[in-house]
């Protein structure tokens, strides 16, 4: 036996060692057709070959050489400082010939963060008008596709898409806009290297390196871990308990027999009963708990069928789920592998399924607690680029009675996702790492919402962040400007202590480090959406922060800021810097944005409707909060209230969603702020 392994090992490391001789270049995906290189005097480019391969590239009229490590590692740079913008072809040789087709050299932005970076622009409020409008061949994004990772990764799968009304639906729609501002000021090439993922972390994005230098970061990591290492044994645990309440409470599902009779493509549906989705699954004849089908056509152009993978977006269900296309059951939640709360339920279809013309979307929902719901917003249940919001049809297979309070307590709990992009570094190693040491212009960031229970840990953690991706890039002058977070949420009546105003705090905090920069969009949010729609004033106020910081273009890009303050008897006056060509009230509404999808608008209640200036609250020794009256005077405004007749603070904006009117003459809003340093909600918070 000893002597057939020691004959198979000659014969087969030859044939490693021969197989490694005739590897090919690679490059990473970031380096493919219509890509945007940084126009700077070092561009790195690397890729991996044969260990000792010579390698060279060619681009325009340059040209560089370099040798492969041992580990087939290589790299090099390219000067394009005096480079014109394209396009040309690179050609990457080897022992094999990569031609990269359709380079631009122009300014390239990283665009990152959580579900408003990633919101797409066929979901933004001006998508109608603005897509049809959009092709622009010097305008691009790198889609990077969402991958977290427990070690660094070297490449993230992904393409770089030119701007044109086919594609720009699916960028992201600050990364568009703030891409489109860029290029039109500049009048050169852009590229958006879009990485973001919902729901998600500011440590999630921060390399482990980074986080361990924080000790309470490193434990509320590793706590985090131990809890997600914990998921498959809760999982088991869900799916035995929840075989015994079926059993004890007679709710079994027997699976239907006949799946053709309501999945097939030829059913015939007058009997069907309209359902509008997402939402509740209700209607005439349909029960709250059992079996409901239901079924959607859809019609699938050829230009869809040949743009290859088509993707189905159903979202969250209350409930357990199968889904069969033309037919065929393509996926499948059941009590028995069910994933947890919060699981999206997103399809990669079949090719070979999908056909041109028309196509029968079914789903068989089991609700044995419940009447099943889909979770999802509107504009984001589709299938590739085509919506599934609005009427679907819907039919019984069988019906439970409703359980009654006894059964309902005795339901197995939801259980907790594993949230994979939850833990710490888990999304710098799979979707930030492989991107280092592409050349950048700079970063934007939107991120915040996820953070905003631990809004006081975020003081130290944004800015963590921020210094460790300019130490990865090797850049401590890397231009990182950011979105403090928008408005959402109910109105206050009363003055109160907020998450979301001691997490954009946080944020302005992080101003202190150079070359920041923040896009106040406090006056952008809806209050019954945590995506808002208005994408274009987001992408437009990043870039015009870009445009004066990093590319010295005199223009105001800043709305008032807090200076200063000095009690003045029984009141308060406020100095500012950024204050432009003068302080402004601007006109308050008489009604705010509740949820724009939907066209929901709601009365707008003045706080203080005396007075000029809306969102100031005042106090007294007693820390006891009441709205203000507030005025503008010269570059100054003055706060008051009869409620507080010794005043020693004053906050502004102060609320998730607050009601608030100062800007400055350029149009732009004033930046929440407080005089105090009173203890905030969040500050024993952890992560």
């Amino acid at each position: 036996m000893r002597e057939n392994f020691k004959l198979l090992c000659r014969l087969v490391v030859p044939m490693l060692g021969l197989s490694c001789l005739r590897a090919d270049v690679r490059l990473p995906a970031l380096f493919s057709d219509h890509m945007v290189l940084q126009k700077a005097a070092q561009v790195p480019v690397w890729g991996k070959a044969s260990p000792g391969e010579k390698v060279s590239i060619n681009l325009d009229s340059l040209t560089a050489h370099t040798v492969a490590d041992a580990a087939g590692r290589w790299s090099l740079t390219l000067g394009l400082s005096r480079c014109g913008p394209g396009p040309f072809e690179m050609v990457v040789a080897g022992k094999n010939r990569l031609v990269i087709a359709d380079v631009m050299v122009g300014e390239v932005w990283l665009a990152s963060g959580q579900s408003n970076m990633a919101f797409l622009l066929e979901s933004d409020k001006n998508a109608a008008s603005e897509i049809p409008a959009s092709s622009n061949v010097l305008l691009r994004e790198f889609r990077s596709e969402r991958r977290a990772s427990s070690r660094p990764a070297e490449n993230c799968p992904g393409k770089w898409i030119v701007a044109k009304p086919s594609t720009t639906g699916q960028f992201s729609a600050v990364g568009y806009y703030f891409g489109k501002n860029i290029q039109s000021t500049l009048h050169v090439p852009v590229g958006v290297v879009h990485a973001s993922w919902g729901g998600t972390f500011s440590e999630s994005w921060t390399s482990l390196e980074a986080l361990n230098t924080v000790d309470e970061l490193k434990r509320g990591n590793e706590e985090r871990l131990k809890f997600m290492s914990g998921y498959p044994e809760r999982k088991k645990s869900y799916a035995r308990d929840m075989e015994a309440w079926l059993k004890e409470t007679k709710r079994e599902d027997p699976d239907s027999p006949h799946p053709e009779l309501f999945a097939g493509t030829e059913v015939a549906t007058t009997d069907w009963t309209p359902v509008r989705l997402p939402g509740a699954v209700s209607g005439k004849g349909l029960p709250a708990t059992g079996v409901i089908w239901i079924r959607r056509e859809v019609n699938i152009s050829s230009d869809i069928v040949k743009s290859g993978q088509i993707k189905m977006m159903l979202g969250r269900f209350e409930g357990f789920d199968a889904t069969w296309w033309n037919g065929e059951k393509i996926a499948e939640t059941s009590w028995r592998n069910y994933p947890g709360d919060h699981h999206q339920r997103y399809f990669t279809i079949p090719r070979h399924l999908v056909k041109e013309g028309r196509n029968v979307i079914a789903v068989r929902l089991f609700a044995p607690i419940r009447r099943p719901r889909f979770l999802i917003e509107p504009a984001r249940l589709r299938v590739g680029p085509l919506p599934l919001q609005g009427e679907w049809l819907a039919k019984a297979e069988f019906a439970f009675e409703n359980p009654d309070a006894t059964e309902m307590a005795s339901a197995p709990g939801s259980i907790p996702p594993p949230l994979v992009g939850a833990a710490g570094g888990a999304l710098f190693n799979g979707m930030i790492h492989p991107l280092l040491p592409y050349s950048l212009a700079g970063v934007i960031w939107y991120q915040g919402e996820s953070n905003r229970n631990r809004a006081w840990q975020y003081r130290t953690a944004f800015p963590l962040l921020i210094n460790d991706w300019r130490q990865q890039w090797k850049n401590p002058e890397l231009p990182f400007y950011f979105c403090q977070l928008a408005n959402f949420g109910p109105r206050q009546n009363t003055p109160s202590e907020s998450a979301w105003a001691e997490l954009r705090e946080a944020q302005s905090l992080a101003l202190a480090l150079p070359n920041t920069g923040q896009a106040v969009l406090v006056d952008t949010g809806e209050s019954d959406d945590i995506h808002p729609r208005d994408k274009e004033t987001v992408g437009h106020r990043l870039a015009t922060i870009a445009l004066a910081r990093h590319y010295q273009k005199e223009i105001p890009y800043s709305g008032p800021v807090y200076q200063n303050y000095v009690v003045e008897k029984d009141r308060i006056r406020l100095t500012f810097t950024h204050a432009g060509s003068g302080l402004i009230a601007r006109p308050v509404p008489q009604t705010f944005e509740v949820k724009s999808i939907l066209g929901r608008t709601a009365p707008l209640e003045r706080n203080s409707p005396h007075s000029e200036l809306e969102g100031f609250a005042i106090c007294g020794d007693d820390h006891r909060w009441v709205w203000a009256d507030a005025r503008i005077e010269g570059q100054t405004v003055l706060v008051w209230s009869a409620k507080a007749p010794n005043p020693v603070a004053v906050r502004y904006a102060w609320a998730d969603n607050p009601t608030c009117n100062l800007y400055n003459g350029d149009g732009l809003p004033a930046s929440p702020f407080r005089t105090d340093d009173f203890p905030l909600s969040t500050v024993n918070s952890r992560y």
